[in-house]
């Protein structure tokens, strides 16, 4: 017994007494015999020497993984309600090792509203933070002082460590929770151990169908049999000193393949019921049974597959629900081998498994407030981790309404004869409701995405009349918002794909989402593709059919909410092959930039060419290698993907390029495709001047399917003799060419920012003109002259589209030194670049949108800043991270990488830059205001001009001016033949007409009306009674024969009474050039406009033009003569013109008009009142 005894103590490294229970024996350790370091309190909490009050006890909910440690007040609440007082007076932080956090020597952050917290980047390079606990002093009575709360359950019995028949230990613990281990109630034990014995030895009583039992008692053994096997990776090649192993309670190591891929296992029985694993580095495990057999010998063929790391399919989606009400949240990964592990995370604390039982879904009861905030779940398999997007789960009171009822401020522009002296402006106060998620009607349970989406939207409307110079306007006005079905929309991306040096279009290429294609690109590179619905991350690769260029991936990022996004995709054109030799060693260089060395050179051994089936080819290869090299700056545009990679954590983080490559080897008849076995890498050291670089840099391949980039493998100092005789100094890294072709030199960068920018309808940037759906693009430079590091080169090209708040561009920036890292920043909109503000003679800060001294800072510098011949659709600026300690750089446009949150939800007075549309001489007015750049603003009503959210129809009439000056020319559209619009307004378009460059006395334009069709019921069809009214002293000269035949036979026939302008019920069929009447339909309605427009220039059905052709595709000649001073212009009609169908001035009169949500079929549209 003593020796016994002897072993435990050193098992346990305790001071023990020895008590007997019930006839086992027991160790108990006391936690007196422990010293303690003397307690000491974090630094950042300031608090008198002795504060009255009483502790609790200590708390540790979250762990040092993934982003740091969060102990926060809301999650300890949420786990331990009762043992937390509502409002704590002072908190201490020690580690699980007893260790103050102030002695520790790390970053560490503590509020009393909100906890503790460590971030592991704040961390020293290589370090994470320490697991800690906090405790919290609380007024005196307003904790519960009972036994309990000073000690921790014991731990249940570890097994028992002796084998069968042998005696062994097995020990239990529990913890101290009081203020000090130095506490009376600490002196009882705080760790048991007892004896135990192993199980009982019972006989091997496994049966063999063939062969013996073996020593292990754990398989079967056939002496006289061999199995061989061959191994091969996805293209054939010979899978190379990859592991075998037999499946049993532990997986056994038998043996490994050779150079040939092949394995040989003597005495493995083939009975069918033995299982083999095969792994090898960078491939999924496979799993081969051994086939049953009768020979003496048998045969298997291997084959492994490319391991994927998991990659994110579906999200977790933002739910609203009320107070005890279900919610069930949902996300699912793929790869290979696929994710068998969920974890899901609430504001970025684990969820306990075995409180929650969720796997990919994530099952919520009974909810309460405490529970809202963002979740997201975390994905994991033998190949890797990826993480969610987070979504927001809303949770309100029982009584509390899902939407706001009073409307947003939401002002339009009105026309320019039409200023308000009460407001002494041209705009209107028309409301809005934002369209925020709400629960609705939903059905409350598990589904993972609620049946029927429901937003809030307007749910009453009056029409007002606004009194304007010579004439009312009326127009709508939301006065209620409530919860209703959300309007469905449709997203598009739209695009044209060209080559980087010269602008050819890629013709009939073929278009991929993941394997599947989904489109082909046109005659000139135009593209279109309709984004399946739940779409996160848009991944389409282009490919050339007639091989001029490199099979391009790119990540397009679009309007979530619906509509059309316009990407130029650039592509890069292949290099001409050059013929070598498969028996020799092949050297390729890798950059091209004149009067500079290539950044890195291919080597290519010799007999390293395979054939698609594994054979060994000798001959001549064709081998084209193109290089996009970092250097030149008109190749950023053509930068594959969005340069991300997921970490081992499972966020998706950046990579700063050192230079991308494209591979293509085929035979000499260039009839087959070729693979090649390992080929180096040798990166000249002196491209990498960034010290820290030299140790990060890796290769990557990128995985067309997901967009991502994945590493290959690192890179070392060359060693070789031949580099040794160079005076240049080389890494090394080596790779296989097999199914992915396209490799990357990338370092991840930690140092990012965001910035935020804006875009507007023109140079007034007035909130409620923004636009939505522009692309705006960054070039991340490297640093500049001056620094220790790259020549100026490019490191990363984002994109991002911006949305009602703008949008924020990541961007890399350097916190030590400001004006390290720089970027160009440049938008556009449906192919159109967009304009900035000027930086010269002075820097305007309330036009560039950022307020001084952080602008100079920034050294913003628009591209014409030095030379005015330069296009003005760009701007630099250096990214300066901005200063927590400096007030002026709290508040945008450069955002810290975790204040992302903060970028997107930025109000609008917070800094930014703008970009602005230059629109020309267009006015467009909506009785029932609607925002064309987001198609939930969409309001159902009689009087939209737009009455299918789903289809859009736009219409032009083109119309030509004889006359020695432009004029602008007016659409007035009403209802015309529906008996609930019938000289009711649904809008008016303005245009001033283009000269013609080459005829003095003629000008033409393309004017929008509204199309005729069903009404937004879509139980009857109006024909509009359209309006077409020149300024000036003009007079119809002619109207287009096949128009006037059309409209004659298409009754009722709108009779033109007055020369100086023309009125027709609008065709409900799309006629085309030959009437000179322009239709197009799309599920945006921009897009629909623009190739209207277009093919309006261009006076045909189906081309499209930028530049406006005068005398072709015509529908109606006016002859205008100069203005007389005096002459009242057109667009003041006369009040008396209400007698000629328009109604007569009714002075604020106010109507209820009843119009529901977009889908709130419930509420009945109201019939107009009677007119006064």
């Amino acid at each position: 017994m003593i020796a016994a005894r002897g072993w435990v103590f050193s098992l346990l490294l305790l001071e023990a007494t020895s008590v007997l229970h019930e006839g086992e024996r027991v160790w108990k350790q006391s936690g007196g015999r422990i010293q303690p370091r003397q307690r000491a309190l974090i630094r950042f909490v300031k608090h008198p020497p002795a504060d009255p009050g009483e502790w609790t006890s200590w708390f540790s909910v979250d762990h040092p993984g993934g982003n740091g440690d969060y102990e926060r007040l809301d999650a300890i609440r949420f786990y331990f309600r009762d043992r937390v007082c509502e409002r704590p007076t002072r908190m201490e932080a020690r580690t699980t090792d007893w260790v103050p956090a102030q002695n520790t020597g790390q970053v560490v952050h503590a509020s009393l509203p909100e906890g503790f917290w460590c971030l592991n980047k704040e961390q020293p390079a290589g370090k994470t933070c320490l697991n800690y606990a906090v405790r919290f002093l609380c007024p005196t009575g307003s904790l519960l002082q009972d036994s309990k709360q000073f000690w921790s359950p014991w731990s249940t019995w570890s097994a028992c460590s002796a084998p069968c028949g042998k005696t062994g230990v097995q020990t239990r613990i529990r913890t101290c929770l009081a203020e000090s281990r130095l506490d009376l109630h600490c002196k009882e034990a705080t760790e048991e151990g007892r004896l135990c014995f192993g199980h009982s030895c019972a006989e091997c009583n496994l049966t063999c169908s063939m062969g013996r039992v073996n020593a292990e008692c754990n398989a079967c053994m056939c002496e006289d049999h061999v199995l061989h096997g061959r191994v091969a990776l996805a293209d054939g090649m010979p899978a190379t000193e990859a592991t075998v192993y037999l499946q049993s309670e532990n997986l056994k190591l038998l043996t490994e393949t050779d150079s040939n891929g092949g394995f040989r296992i003597p005495g493995m029985c083939p009975d069918g019921k033995n299982i083999l694993k095969i792994k090898k580095v960078r491939y999924a495990t496979a799993t081969v049974p051994v086939p049953e057999s009768t020979e003496k010998s048998s045969i298997i063929h291997v084959r492994l597959k490319r391991a994927d790391k998991p990659y994110m399919v579906n999200n977790p989606v933002d739910k609203v629900r009320k107070i005890g009400q279900t919610v069930a949240l949902c996300c699912k990964a793929v790869g290979n081998p696929a994710p068998d592990q969920y974890r899901w995370y609430h504001n970025g604390t684990l969820l306990d498994s075995s409180v929650y039982k969720y796997n990919s879904k994530l099952v919520l009861r009974n909810l309460n407030m405490d529970q809202a905030g963002e979740y997201f779940c975390k994905a994991s398999s033998d190949a890797g981790s990826v993480k969610s997007q987070a979504a927001t789960l809303s949770v309100i009171a029982t009584d509390e309404a899902f939407c706001n009822p009073r409307p947003e401020s939401y002002f339009i522009r009105l026309p320019h004869d039409c200023f308000q002296n009460t407001t002494n402006s041209f705009y209107y106060d028309v409301g809005k409701c934002p369209a925020h998620k709400c629960a609705g009607k939903t059905d409350i349970g598990f589904q993972c995405k609620d049946s029927t989406a429901y937003c809030c939207g307007v749910s009453k409307m009056e029409t007002r009349e606004i009194e304007c110079r010579g004439y009312t306007l009326p127009t709508k006005v939301a006065v209620e918002c409530d919860c209703g079905v959300c309007t469905e929309v449709k997203t598009t991306v739209r695009g044209r794909a060209t080559a980087t040096d010269n602008g050819e279009p890629m013709r009939f290429g073929h278009i991929y989402l993941g394997n599947k294609r989904i489109g082909m690109t046109g005659y000139k590179g135009n593209f279109a593709i309709q984004i399946p619905a739940d779409t996160e991350r848009l991944v389409l690769t282009f490919v050339d059919r007639l091989q001029k260029f490199v099979n391009t991936t790119k990540v397009l990022p679009f309007n979530k909410k619906g509509g059309a996004v316009f990407h130029e995709i650039k592509l890069l054109r292949k290099q001409a092959p050059v013929m070598i030799e498969s028996s020799e060693t092949n050297t390729i260089p890798l950059g091209d930039m004149e009067g500079d060395d290539p950044i890195a050179e291919l080597e290519i051994p010799p007999n390293t060419f395979y054939r698609q089936n594994g054979e060994l080819y000798t001959g001549k290869v064709k081998a084209s290698i193109t290089f996009l090299d970092p250097r030149n700056m008109s190749t950023a545009t053509a930068a594959q993907s969005d340069l991300n990679y997921i970490s081992e954590e499972g966020d998706m983080l950046p990579l700063h390029t050192y230079g991308m490559f494209s591979m293509d080897f085929t035979d000499e008849t260039a009839s087959e495709s070729l693979n090649a076995g390992k080929v180096k890498v040798h990166l000249d050291s002196a491209q990498v001047r960034i010290p820290e670089h030299l140790q990060q840099i890796k290769l990557w391949s990128l995985n067309p399917e997901t967009g991502l980039w994945e590493e290959e493998g690192d890179f070392e100092p060359d060693t070789s003799t031949r580099r040794k005789r160079e005076e240049r100094t080389f890494l090394v890294g080596n790779m296989e060419i097999r199914e992915r072709r396209l490799f990357n030199l990338d370092v991840p960068e930690s140092r990012r920012c965001y910035v935020k920018v804006r875009a507007y309808r023109s140079e007034r940037f007035l909130p409620s003109e923004q636009v939505e759906g522009v692309v705006i693009s960054i070039i991340n430079m490297e640093p500049a002259a001056g620094f220790s590091s790259n020549p100026r080169a490019w490191g990363r090209f984002d994109s991002a589209v911006t949305g009602p708040n703008g949008a924020c561009l990541p961007a890399f920036c350097d916190e030590q030194r400001p004006d390290a890292y720089s970027a160009y920043i440049m938008a556009s909109l449906r192919g159109e670049e967009l304009e900035v503000v000027s930086s010269s003679p002075r820097l305007n800060p309330h036009a560039i949108g950022v307020p001084q001294p952080y602008l100079n800072k920034l050294n913003y510098r628009r591209t014409d800043h030095i030379d005015p011949r330069i296009k003005k659709t760009a701007f630099s600026i250096t990214v300066a991270k901005p200063s927590p300690s400096t007030v002026e750089e709290s508040n945008g446009p450069i955002y810290a990488a975790e204040n992302l949150r903060e970028c997107e939800q930025a109000h609008y007075s917070a800094a930014h830059f703008r970009f602005y549309r230059v629109e020309g001489d267009r006015y467009d007015y909506n009785t029932v205001p609607f925002n064309e750049n987001d198609p939930m603003s969409w309001t159902e009503d009689y009087q939209a001009w737009w009455p299918n959210p789903m289809e859009y129809r736009a219409c032009y009439i083109k119309v030509k001016i004889n006359g020695p000056q432009e004029v602008n020319v007016r659409s007035r559209n009403m209802g015309g033949t529906h008996p609930y619009t019938a000289g009711k307004l649904y809008g008016i378009r303005d245009v001033r007409t283009i000269r013609d460059m080459e005829q003095p006395n003629l000008s033409t334009v393309c004017l929008e009306f509204k199309c005729s069709g069903m009404l937004y019921d879509q139980d009857r069809v109006d024909r509009t009674l359209v309006r077409i009214i020149p300024q000036g002293n003009c007079y119809r000269e002619s109207v287009n024969s096949m128009l006037q035949e059309y409209l004659v036979n298409h009754l009722p026939f709108a009779v033109n009474n007055k020369s100086g302008e023309y009125t027709m019920l609008a065709p409900l069929d799309p006629l085309g050039h030959n009437y000179g009447i322009y239709t197009v339909t799309d599920q945006n309605p921009s897009i629909a406009k623009e190739i209207a427009l277009g093919r309006c220039f261009d006076g045909t059905s189906d081309g499209t033009s930028r530049a406006m052709k005068s005398d072709v595709g015509i529908a109606l000649t006016f002859n205008c003569a100069e203005k007389e001073v005096a002459q009242q212009s057109l667009f003041q009609p006369q009040q008396n013109s209400a007698k000629q169908g328009e109604r007569p001035r009714i002075r604020r009169r106010q109507r209820e008009t009843c119009t529901g949500h977009a889908s709130m079929r419930r509420v009945t549209q109201c019939r107009s009142l009677p007119r006064v």
